[in-house]
């Protein structure tokens, strides 16, 4: 018959334990004060780096964009706040809070137009006409951190992929999955009609004229009449290779 351990045996097994627990809590609090001293190390490293490149980062897109993931890596938002020391080296805090601005600002005068909802390849080229050539070139990574800084306005700014195509919503707007394969269809040639939508998603008439009334009330698409065949086409001008010219003015 096994014996059991007597009290002798169970306060040398809990003080082994313990002592593993200590050499544990060593081992981690050595390991967290160590990452800490390389990450103080990197983030004045960085620091250095800003401070010795600042002008490329204020005026290439490309140096700026590889400057925030460095960034990321060591745990520093330099637009966490537009104060303290990356502000006031770099001033990129006050860049993209006039970036912001601008974007309200377009999204809000081509709504009527797009019904809020905006290809960021067409919001950089409006951005890029109404800041001008003097202040520097505005890469579609930069209006993606200035949206991301929009978030605090609520819900109505957010940026979604349809297909290969970012767009920034400005407006409340739910669209589901119907409406974001319209919406891909869409971007071949900038329209739609019933007859395609039936015969490239494979869907009854009743859902396709469903997708694109719902669509059309939401202000996203504009109906044309005005073709020989008499099919009628959805353009939707937030896909449309065609740019609009709305709110390009200073």
């Amino acid at each position: 018959m096994r014996r059991r351990p007597g009290i002798g045996g169970l306060q040398t097994h809990a003080a082994a334990r313990d002592q593993f627990r200590l050499l544990g809590e060593n081992v981690a609090k050595i390991r967290t004060d160590l990452m800490k001293e390389q990450l103080a190390t990197f983030r004045s490293q960085l620091e250095d780096f800003a401070r010795k490149h600042k002008n490329d980062i204020r005026k290439n897109p490309a140096f700026r964009s590889q400057f925030h993931e460095m960034c990321a890596k060591v745990g520093v938002d330099p637009l966490a706040s537009n104060k303290g020391f990356w502000a006031e080296l770099l001033g990129i805090g006050d860049f993209y809070y006039e970036l912001g601005v601008q974007i309200v600002d377009i999204c809000l005068a081509t709504r009527a137009h797009n019904g809020g909802l905006i290809n960021l390849q067409e919001l950089c080229h409006l951005l890029r006409q109404r800041r001008k050539s003097d202040r520097g070139v505005v890469s579609e990574d930069d209006c993606l951190r200035a949206i991301s800084k929009l978030k605090v306005l609520g819900s109505g700014f957010e940026v979604i992929s349809v297909g290969k195509k970012k767009l920034i919503r400005s407006v409340p707007t739910e669209l589901n999955k119907d409406h974001n394969e319209i919406l891909e269809l869409a971007q071949a040639q900038g329209f739609v009609t019933v007859d395609e939508v039936e015969r490239r998603l494979s869907w009854t008439s009743g859902r396709a004229i469903d997708a694109l009334d719902t669509l059309l009330d939401e202000g996203l698409a504009m109906i044309d009449d005005g073709h020989r065949d008499g099919r009628r086409r959805y353009w939707f001008p937030c896909v449309s290779p065609i740019s609009s010219s709305v709110g390009v003015d200073s």
